[in-house]
C-alpha cells in the first residue's frame, strides 16, 4: 500500500485504460476520483469496484477541453479529500481521417481534449503541488506521437504535443518536488482496438516484436510505478509500454 494517504485524479477513467490505472493506484491505497465527460454509468462502475475491494473514491462530471469543468473537478476533488497528490491525464479521443479528408473540427476537436486538457488539468493542479512541494503527474502519450500514423495527423500531434509539453513542465517544477512523466502505451486492448478487422489486427501484431496486444493492466502498472516513491529520482521521461514497436 505504498500510495496510502495519497489522493489520485484520473482523468478519462470510467473504462479502458483510464479505468485500469484507477483500480491499480486504488488498490496501491490511493483515494481516486473518476473523471468522465459523458458515460456516467461506467463511471459509476469503477466507482463501485473501488469501493468493493475497501478503497475510497468518487466520480466526478467534466470535460477536461473546459477550463471551468476543470476547476470544478479540482474544487470538488480539494472539497472531498482536501489535497491532490497525483494527477493522471488521460482523457483522449480520436476522430481519425487522412489530411485531405479531416475536417477542421476534427482537428480542433482532439486537440482540445488530448492536448489542452492536459495543459487545463495540470495548470489547475499545480498551484495546489506547488504550495505542498510535492505532487505527481503522469500524462498518456502514444507510440503515435512518437513515430506518426497515416490518418491520425490529429491524434498524433496531440500526443506530441504532450511529450513536449511534459519535458518543459518537469524542468519547471523540479525545484518544487514536482515528477512529471509520460507513459506511451501502443496498441491496447480497448475498446477501440476490439473493432479492428482482423487484418488489420494482423499487420498490427507483424509489427510489435512481443507478438500480442497490451493489456490495460500493462499500462497501469507503469503508471503506479511512477507515480510512487520507488521512481522518485525520474522526471522528465518516456515510458512506452508498446510491446517493443519503438525499439
Amino acid at each position: 500500500m505504498m500510495l496510502n494517504d495519497s489522493v489520485a485524479i484520473v482523468t478519462g477513467s470510467g473504462r479502458g485504460i483510464g479505468r485500469a490505472i484507477a483500480l491499480e493506484l486504488a488498490g496501491a491505497g490511493a483515494k481516486v476520483v473518476i473523471n468522465y465527460a459523458g458515460r456516467s454509468d461506467k463511471a459509476e462502475e469503477t466507482v463501485q469496484l473501488i469501493r468493493a475491494a475497501g478503497g475510497e473514491s468518487l466520480a466526478v462530471q467534466a470535460d477536461v477541453s473546459q477550463a471551468s469543468d476543470v476547476d470544478r473537478l479540482i474544487r470538488t476533488t480539494l472539497d472531498q479529500f482536501g489535497k491532490i497528490d497525483i494527477l493522471v491525464n488521460n482523457a483522449g479521443i480520436t476522430r481519425d481521417s487522412l489530411l485531405l479528408r479531416m475536417k477542421e473540427a476534427d482537428w480542433d476537436t482532439v486537440l482540445a481534449t488530448n492536448l489542452k486538457g492536459v495543459f487545463l488539468c495540470t495548470k489547475a493542479v499545480s498551484k495546489g503541488m506547488l504550495k505542498q512541494r510535492s505532487g505527481v503527474i503522469v500524462n498518456i502519450s502514444s507510440v503515435v506521437g512518437l513515430s506518426g500514423n497515416a490518418g491520425q495527423a490529429n491524434y498524433a500531434a496531440a500526443k506530441a504535443g504532450v511529450i513536449g509539453f511534459s519535458k518543459s513542465i518537469a524542468k519547471e517544477f523540479a525545484s518544487r518536488g514536482i515528477r512529471v512523466n509520460v507513459v506511451a502505451p501502443g496498441y491496447i486492448i480497448t475498446d477501440m482496438t476490439e473493432t479492428l478487422s482482423d487484418g488489420v489486427q494482423s499487420d498490427v501484431l507483424s509489427a510489435i516484436p512481443l507478438g500480442r496486444l497490451g493489456k490495460p493492466e500493462d499500462v497501469a502498472k507503469a503508471v503506479r510505478f511512477l507515480v510512487s516513491p520507488e521512481a522518485s529520482y525520474i522526471t522528465g521521461q518516456i515510458f512506452c509500454v508498446d510491446g517493443g514497436m519503438d525499439i
